[in-house]
Parts: structure tokens; sequence; C-alpha cells
């Protein structure tokens, strides 16, 4: 028999990989700027957006299992051929902006721990060992060290050991939401907001529920067989929810280690993942710095394999390739190009002198834009008897979606009223 931990961690798959890779470089930036700025005033982030982010991940890891279609797939067989690429040069653009702010914030954490990179070999090793671990490994494999990379999410909740907490007051501030309507607090509650449920997660967790159900023996579209949706819907909820749970809790302790070192030492800006790591060294000793900054590489090289794994995905399914991680890289070149393609170009943002920081406010923007109509196409794909047959979402589902989607529509619509102030 199988040790109990071996059995557990077999069982967790797609979900708990997309809740880790959630919580990226460029996520970790954002989480430790609100808890800078704002202390443990927005603890209670984390605990609201927990239900909808489940709900609305839960629903695309469904589409999948039930058509066996990932999302862009669906969308190319269901709506018009406009909307479909519209969707996926927006998906390409946003992810590539994203890879390449990870892979900077990865290669900054790397010279602290590693020493200076005068060559600026850094970034060109994440993105190699990324497309390799991609190119190589078969999905089983590959899955199997998503699962363990996800592990190092937890450095951050190791990190409140170095430190003093005022319990009392996170408590309070966790449940009990206090709120600012200044320009600020908004505008950081809308980068919260869009790092959080972010597109390319939609996109990747319901062609990665398609992967996980080809490879796993007796296991089918549950529209062709609908005696397995009690045990495949069972899986997927368990599954999502740890991993929603995961990336959440990663959040909560991101956001209170920022509180309770730099905003109690009145360090109130913060710009980047690195700067948050090397601002801990001195209020939280070696140890608390040395744990963020390894917490920062390995989200990082989860996240910067699934953001181009997605992308690989989204034009597959949209332009018809044959597209999986199982394939052999000669069997699938243009899903694999796509993936290697997308790699590079993130890093090559890191050698042409573009500001990181520029690049994560514009990344944070289309992220806020895309996730708006990902959200209403999601529900309606969702909703929509010709694609999920008698397994339509059932209303416990349908209603956080809809209150997802239009909670980021008036952040959208909030980062966009932002945006025309600034250039005004």
């Amino acid at each position: 028999m199988k040790p109990e931990w071996k059995e557990a961690l077999r069982q967790v798959g797609p979900g708990f990989i997309t809740g880790v890779a959630d919580d990226d470089p460029s996520g970790i930036a954002t989480y430790s700027q609100a808890g800078a700025r704002f202390g443990t005033a927005m603890l209670w982030v984390s605990l609201f957006t927990f239900p909808l982010m489940a709900a609305v991940q839960e629903i695309s890891a469904r589409i999948g299992r039930v058509s066996g279609h990932g999302l862009a797939g669906n969308i190319r067989r269901h709506y018009p051929p406009g909307l479909m690429y519209m969707v996926v040069v927006l998906i390409a653009i946003s992810n590539i902006i994203n890879i390449g702010a990870d892979i900077g914030g990865m290669a900054a954490s790397m010279e602290l721990v590693l020493g200076r990179d005068r060559l600026h070999l850094y970034p060109v090793a994440i993105s190699v060992v990324s497309v390799v671990a991609l190119t190589v490994l078969s999905y089983s494999a590959y899955s199997s060290l998503l699962k363990w990379l996800g592990l190092c999410v937890f450095a951050y909740v190791g990190i409140v050991f170095f430190v003093q907490i005022p319990w009392p007051e996170v408590a309070r501030d966790t449940l009990v939401p206090r709120l600012q309507f200044s320009h600020g607090y908004l505008s950081m509650l809308t980068a919260v907001l869009g790092t959080t449920i972010s597109p390319y997660l939609f996109v990747w967790q319901s062609s990665l529920e398609v992967e996980e159900q080809r490879n796993t023996p007796h296991e089918a579209p549950v529209r062709i067989a609908p005696s397995q949706a009690r045990q495949q819907f069972m899986k997927i909820r368990v599954d999502t929810y740890l991993g929603m749970a995961v990336s959440n809790a990663v959040m909560f302790f991101i956001i209170l280690t920022a509180a309770v070192t730099l905003n109690a030492h009145g360090i109130t800006q913060v710009e980047s993942a690195e700067q948050a790591a090397r601002a801990l060294e001195p209020v939280a000793g070696r140890h608390a710095f040395l744990l963020f900054a390894i917490g920062v590489i390995g989200t990082g090289m989860l996240a910067v394999p699934t953001l181009a794994g997605s992308l690989g995905y989204a034009m597959g399914e949209a332009f018809r390739w044959r597209t999986g991680l199982d394939y052999k890289p000669y069997q699938a070149r243009r899903f694999y190009a796509v993936i290697a393609v997308a790699t590079l170009l993130g890093m090559a943002m890191n050698f042409i002198g573009i500001d990181p920081i520029r690049a994560l406010i514009a990344s944070a923007v289309i992220n806020g834009i895309l996730s708006v109509p990902l959200l209403f196409l999601l529900l309606s794909i969702a909703r929509n008897p010709k694609v999920m047959g008698r397994f339509v979402i059932p209303r416990r589902l349908a209603v956080p979606g809809w209150i997802t989607a239009v909670l980021m529509a008036c952040s959208a619509g909030l980062t966009l009223v932002d945006l025309g102030l600034s250039l005004a």
C-alpha cells in the first residue's frame, strides 16, 4: 500500500497547480505593496476573494471535464472567429508581458541569493529551464514536478515565525473589512483583484483538466460518460478548492509579512518582489529574507511555464493544432513553438531596457480588462446546453461566478479611469 501522503499528493492536480501558480512574482510584488502601504487593512481581501476564485476555477475545470475541450477550443466552436482571435491576441500580449516581469523578478532574487549576475545569465537560465521542462518531460512527470514546486509557496507561511504578529489586530482586519475610499486604496484593491483573478488561469485550468482526463485510465468527457460525473466533479472540487485555499493563504501571509515588517517600520513603497525581499532583511533577519527570495524563485519557476503553456493551449485549441504536454515536440511542433517563443520574448524584455515595473502595470491593466469578457464568455459556455449538455453549472456556481464578473467589470472600469487620470 502506498504511504498516505503519496496518495494524497497523487490526488491533487490542475486545481492545486493553478492555485499556487497564481502567487507568481508579479502577485508577490502586488501583495507586498498592499501590506507595505496599508498594513493589515487589506487582509480581508484574501478571505473575500476565496469563494469567488474557487467558483470561477471550478467552472473552468468543469468546462474542460464535461466537454473534453479547453476554454479556447469552446470559444472557437461556439462564438464568432473575430472574438476568438481577439481573445487569443490579448492573452498572448498579457502572458508575454507577465512572463517577462516574472523572469525579471526571479533573476533579481537569484542575484540576492547567489550573487550579482554581471553577464545577465539568470534570465537566460530561467527561460531555458522552463522551456526544457515543458518540452522534454511527459505530462505526468511535469505535473509531479509542478506539485513539488508548488510547495515553495509555503515559504511565506514560514516567515511569520521570525516576526512578531499583533494577532488581535490581524483577526479584526481579516474578518471586518476596513474600507478606505481614497484613490490609493481603491487603486490597490483593483490591482490585488486583477492579479488574483487572472485570465490565463481560466485557460490553463480548463485545458489542464482535459489533459488530466486523457491521462487517467477509464476517464472520459462527462458528456460522453455521464456515470462518471459525480466522481469527476468531486475530484475537481476538492482539488480546486485546495489550490485556491493555498493561493489565498499565501496572499494573506505575504500581505501580513509586509504589514508587520515594512509598514510597521515606515517602509510604505515596494515596487518589486526583489525590493520586498531586500527590505525584509534588516527588520526581520536574514532567514526571513532568504525564505522570501527563495519563494519568489520557486513560484516563478511554476508560473513562467504555466503562462507559456496556457498560451500554447489557447493558440493550439483556437487554430486546431495538435495540442498537449504528452505529445513529443515533433508531434506538436506549433504548440511547443508557441511555448518557446513566448518564453524567449518574455526573456528578451529583460535585455531591451523595458522598465519591469511599467511592464507589471501594463500587464495588470491588460489582465483586468481581458478578465471581464473572458469571465462572461466562461459563464456563457458553462450555462450553454450545447456545450455542457445536462451538466450546465448549478446555481451555487453561477451566482458567485456572475458576482465575480460584475466586480471585475467594475475593477476594469476603475483601472481605465485611473489610467485616464494619470495620462491627463
